[in-house]
């Protein structure tokens, strides 16, 4: 069975007859429970408030438990009296969807265009359109898994289906021989020569090779037999030393002869392929400093600057071992703000601290008139300068690289669409990163889109969205539950399978997330930066005094405001962008709730900006939230309120120093992507309590790395920081194997080594499958260009263009 129709499954009628008994052999408990469900009144009922309902009646001796069964998978109920239709979710990544008469009780199950038109009745029924969206015909071809658990391996997938494709298919050799002869740079080859010609003759030079090869030292570099081997038809890529090039050349020999995937991968890992990268982060305020804690900048800009740390040093052994000469670019392009006062984001170019070759690159935003923005604008109203944006991109990244990239990487929804923009008209490998989709975050944000375009354009970004995710050639994300969320919640992929957005458009299949283009890679921290608080010699001392002034200085300064009266007590740590989803304001609200943690802890928030006045309106409602529960509370005393950090060494120490006073560190997102944070505090021993939604629910085992909080139960994430205070006061050793089962989980599976590796070798790999696969993809790209014209220019034309405040006279 191929997970297309795994994806569009429905009952057998087999299954639908019995579901129809089973509601009316208990007809009167089934009416009295939709009585309720309707109860609610018209409109959609979330997974909680169905569940809550269904406890009242579900007995697992019931003959009820079928539909009660399918209920417990229900993730959303539309409901239009005397209709209940709900939209049922057996295991992630598999949907479908049931309607129920509430009178009489006859069943039926709809597709999922019936499903969309009947969810699109709670809407003003004059502004429906019928334009669906679905790629999933130009996607049936090819090759996907078929198993929930195989979500988010793609790679994996892909190295067993062409390795199988590789056995006995000379028409595959052949391509992967074409692809080796086709490996360059600056035209130069860097595999094969024209010397060979047949996947025969490429045996045959093998075969010879490895002859000459055994009678060498394994040392001997490649320059000393170089023209032996230029004339059977061999280039300077496969390795630096006799040992190593014998290595690539018996790899390869096992692909023709009896491919298997983890050989095809290895082999696919060392063709030089990577020389320059470009990296887009388009909005919000991108530097090395005096940035974080600015709106729309926060953990992205971390990521990618520890990303191209990484993937710099990567890239250099990769060219070294395949004894090339060649120096690697990475470009992180951004937007240029002229008017950004005390930052280096009006500078055209600026060099990544610890690197040697990778700049960040600047580039305006200008309308299609040419005119410069020059200042700051929220992520939210970017979309009408993007597509010249991206055109601008193309001319400035080509003259500063001299050649064309080898890799783009998109960042968030923006820079996801300028990278597809690029890599369509440059014929570069695209990578995906969308660190979060905003559609989850805000619910049911495409059925009443219209409430909230004027401010949040979400007509532009969930289109852009949709074409990135389907234009892309691999997607990265750290976490299972950015794809497909977890066995009780959606994940913000799967959220983009099948939506409505009423006068616009109907997406019948956004995306596949079975789709193999889907790669969990986890990024880490820098642990140059983050370290144990063990580790003594590295500790930053000369910091404590300035830190000591942070924590527990008396006086109210721009920088901190309210003081902890005792120091003796260890302290609850957080620190994130100030705004609603992070919910710091719910830390505050359930640490002033519970007398018994306070008593036993200490609370440090840093985040907002004490300094000035937010321009950010959400983050103006979290500050006046904020000062509520202080006050109400009476936490001058037991709390510390820190401005939001730039100092990210600095900010390392500060962990150190949290976990010198036996403390914790608490993330309370409603919903976290990933959860950067969590990796830091681990990384730095620090026990740490994280969100459940999202990301931080992979990162954390609960109850061995750290623990799992639910931040809709605020006395229930107080009650659990207590208990582990009080348990620490007994047993001392709990605050150390916590601490110790979270550097443990870390060094196993959140490195920034182990991502550069990973990401390098996803790059050949779908360079590899997005050549042979070329013609096959010709009727994609002219879906997507016209859903392109049709779908996201007219939406980007309705948003207005910002308006730069005239120059004050001096």
């Amino acid at each position: 069975m191929s997970s297309t129709r795994q994806l569009t499954r429905v009952p057998s009628k087999e299954t639908e007859e019995a579901i129809g008994n089973s509601l009316s052999n208990h007809s009167e408990n089934v009416k009295t429970l939709f009585a309720k469900l309707v109860g609610h009144g018209r409109g959609m009922l979330q997974r909680l408030e169905i569940i809550s309902d269904l406890d009242l009646y579900y007995t697992k001796e019931s003959d009820f438990d079928q539909f009660c069964e399918i209920l417990k998978s229900c993730q959303e109920a539309i409901v239009v009296p005397p209709m209940l239709a709900i939209a049922v979710r057996p295991s992630p990544g598999i949907w479908y969807y049931v309607r129920v008469n509430i009178s009489d009780l006859k069943i039926e199950i709809l597709n999922v265009t019936n499903y969309l038109k009947f969810k699109e009745e709670l809407v003003d029924e004059n502004d429906k359109f019928d334009v669906e969206l679905d790629f999933e015909p130009f996607n049936a071809a090819f090759p996907r898994p078929t198993l929930s658990k195989s979500i988010g391996h793609g790679v994996e997938f892909l190295n067993k289906h062409i390795s199988s494709e590789l056995f006995g298919n000379k028409e595959t050799a052949t391509s992967l021989l074409t692809f080796l002869r086709n490996c360059s740079y600056q035209g130069t080859s860097m595999m094969l020569n024209n010397k060979i010609q047949t996947v025969d003759g490429l045996q045959s030079a093998l075969r010879k090779a490895e002859e000459h090869l055994f009678s060498l030292p394994v040392g001997t570099p490649y320059s000393t037999f170089e023209p032996k081997f230029e004339a059977l038809g061999f280039e300077r890529g496969w390795g630096d030393t006799a040992k190593r090039v014998l290595d690539n050349f018996h790899m390869l020999l096992d692909l023709i002869d009896a491919p298997d995937p983890c050989t095809f991968e290895k082999f696919m890992s060392t063709i030089p392929m990577v020389f320059n990268v470009v990296i887009l982060s388009p909005h919000g305020y991108f530097a090395q400093a005096n940035v974080l804690g600015y709106p729309d900048t926060g953990g992205q800009v971390v990521y990618i600057l520890d990303q191209v740390r990484a993937l710099e040093k990567e890239m250099l052994l990769r060219i070294k071992e395949q004894g090339l000469d060649i120096i690697p670019k990475i470009l992180i392009v951004t937007r240029m703000l002229p008017d950004a006062v005390g930052t280096t984001c009006g500078e055209r170019m600026e060099p990544v601290e610890e690197t040697k070759h990778t700049n960040i690159i600047r580039i305006p935003f200008r309308t299609k008139e040419g005119v410069v923005l020059r200042k700051w604008i929220s992520r939210f109203d970017v979309w009408p300068y993007l597509e010249t944006y991206a055109n601008d991109c193309i001319k400035e990244v080509t003259e500063e690289l001299g050649a064309t990239p080898d890799l783009i990487i998109g960042n968030y929804s923006d820079g996801n669409l300028v990278a597809s923009i690029m890599a369509d008209k440059m014929n570069v490998t695209q990578c995906t990163i969308a660190h979060a989709l905003e559609k989850t975050k805000y619910p049911n944000s495409d059925l009443y889109w219209k409430q909230k375009d004027d401010h949040y354009h979400f007509s532009s970004q969930f289109t852009a969205d949709v074409y990135a995710m389907n234009k892309t050639d691999f997607i990265i994300t750290s976490t299972f539950q950015e794809i497909a969320g977890s066995n009780d919640s959606v994940g913000q992929y799967e959220t983009h399978i099948g939506f409505t957005m009423p006068g616009l458009y109907r997406v019948v299949q956004g995306i596949n997330v079975f789709d193999p283009k889907f790669n969990i890679v986890s990024p880490g921290a820098d642990m140059d930066i983050y370290f144990p608080p063990t580790e003594k010699s590295r500790r930053l001392t000369k910091l404590h005094s300035e830190i000591d002034e942070l924590l527990y200085s008396k006086e109210d300064n721009t920088e901190h405001k309210f003081a902890l009266a005792d120091k003796t007590k260890p302290i609850i740590f957080s620190m994130a962008r100030l705004d609603r989803v992070k919910n710091l304001t719910g830390l505050v609200e359930l640490y002033g709730k519970n007398p018994k943690l306070r008593e036993l802890a200490n609370l440090v928030i840093v985040c907002g900006d004490h300094g000035k006045e937010s321009k950010d309106k959400e983050e103006q409602a979290e500050l006046k939230k904020m000062y509520s529960y202080i006050e109400e509370y009476k936490l001058n005393g037991q709390i510390r309120w820190i401005s939001a950090q730039m100092d990210r060494v600095r900010n390392g120490e500060l962990y150190r120093v949290i976990a010198d006073t036996r403390g914790v560190f608490v993330q309370p997102a409603f919903y976290e992507a990933f959860g950067l944070t969590v990796v830091e505090s681990m990384t730095s021993g620090l026990p740490t309590f994280a969100t459940l939604h999202g990301g931080p629910a992979e990162i954390i085992v609960d109850g061995v790395s750290g623990f799992h909080i639910d931040p809709y139960q605020g006395d229930q994430v107080s009650n659990l920081l207590v208990n582990f205070f009080q348990k620490c006061k007994v047993e001392p050793s709990h605050w150390e194997d916590i601490s110790q089962g979270g550097l443990k989980r870390i060094y196993e599976k959140y490195t920034w080594k182990l991502y550069s590796e990973r990401l390098l070798t996803l790059t050949t790999v779908y360079g590899f499958w997005k050549f042979i696969t070329g013609d096959d993809r010709r009727t994609t790209r002219r879906y997507l260009e016209m859903f392109y014209g049709l779908g996201y220019r007219p939406q980007t034309d309705k948003v207005p263009l910002a308006i730069d405040a005239p120059p004050t006279s001096s």
